[in-house]
């Protein structure tokens, strides 16, 4: 498994995580299989948030927990992100320093462990005041509850304002990405082209903000075609693209999942690819990608047949 240090960090983290957000549900077998399968593939670390399950905060993290009984010696092993700052209950969100602090001491019991090892800020809050949520990481990083910082889906200006007042490294951004949900790389080969949709710039350049600013980018729904429209793979209205996917998947001698997969830790980024499958088979799949070394043809082949276009 391809692995390289989490932003300016020391922490060496693998470029596919697994994501539990869909695990509430499952038995301790289902997830101990998926856990499983990920550590033997590589994948040492597990995203989370406090909202992930059904009915109360922190669902996912209990089930994650309760599943796995892990000794103090294996949850080191490991590296647990969890994210907080929206609030279900409407929804909403909320970077006060209250709710953040509350809610990571929930993660905390929830996840049975005394560290988190990632805490992101889950999507933007119109209302942030910077200081409180430099209050917040203060507290939490000077009581040895978490190590490391980051956000999700923010923009360059509100990584900026962050920056401004919170004194540990923003160390990730969790944006979505995958073949056909691709603007935050798309708009950049599209730059300065009038009248075509492609070249609107929506998120201001962030990867090449994250990667100046040594932010790794974590890419959810590496596998969904849209906001969550459904997955691209096998899908029948991207013919062009799956038949591309297919001939490179026997070509490498890995499953479709791992095309999908490697197109974006292609990347000289080193992105992060977030699974949200709780299916064992489709990580050791998904994770195989990792490993596969795209040629420049072969992913702007990917990127054409996606839709998008090489001026």
């Amino acid at each position: 498994m391809k692995t390289f240090n989490l932003g300016p960090t020391d922490l060496s983290v693998p470029a596919v995580v697994t994501g539990v957000m869909r695990i509430q549900d499952k038995t301790d077998d289902e997830v101990r299989a998926l856990y499983d399968a990920s550590r033997e593939a590589g994948v040492d670390f597990f995203d989370h948030a406090d909202i992930y399950g059904d009915g109360a905060y922190h669902g996912c993290e209990t089930r994650f927990a309760e599943a796995l009984r892990l000794s103090r010696a294996e949850r080191e092993e490991i590296t647990l992100q969890t994210k907080a700052g929206i609030v279900k209950d409407g929804p909403y969100f909320d970077f006060s320093y209250e709710h953040l602090v509350a809610q990571v001491d929930g993660s905390l019991r929830a996840l049975d462990t005394d560290y988190i090892d990632v805490l992101l800020l889950h999507r933007p809050d119109a209302l942030v005041e910077p200081e409180e949520v430099a209050r917040a990481f203060d507290e939490l990083s000077a009581a040895g509850k978490v190590r490391h910082f980051g956000v999700s889906n923010h923009t360059p200006g509100q990584i900026d304002l962050l920056k401004r007042y919170v004194t540990q490294p923003i160390v990730a951004n969790q944006l979505q990405l995958s073949i056909t949900h691709a603007p935050i790389v798309a708009q950049g080969v599209a730059a300065n082209m009038a009248g075509l949709d492609q070249s609107i710039s929506r998120d201001l350049g962030i990867v090449d903000y994250c990667r100046l600013n040594d932010i790794t980018v974590q890419a959810w729904s590496p596998f969904q075609a849209g906001f969550f429209t459904g997955v691209f793979l096998g899908n029948p209205d991207y013919p062009e693209l799956n038949a591309v996917i297919d001939r490179l998947a026997a070509k490498y001698d890995v499953r479709p999942e791992g095309i999908a997969t490697a197109w974006i830790t292609r990347h000289p980024a080193n992105m992060q690819v977030v699974l949200g499958t709780t299916t064992p088979e489709r990580v050791t799949w998904s994770a195989a990608g990792a490993d596969v070394a795209l040629t420049r043809p072969e992913w702007y082949e990917l990127y054409r047949a996606a839709g998008y276009v090489v001026p």
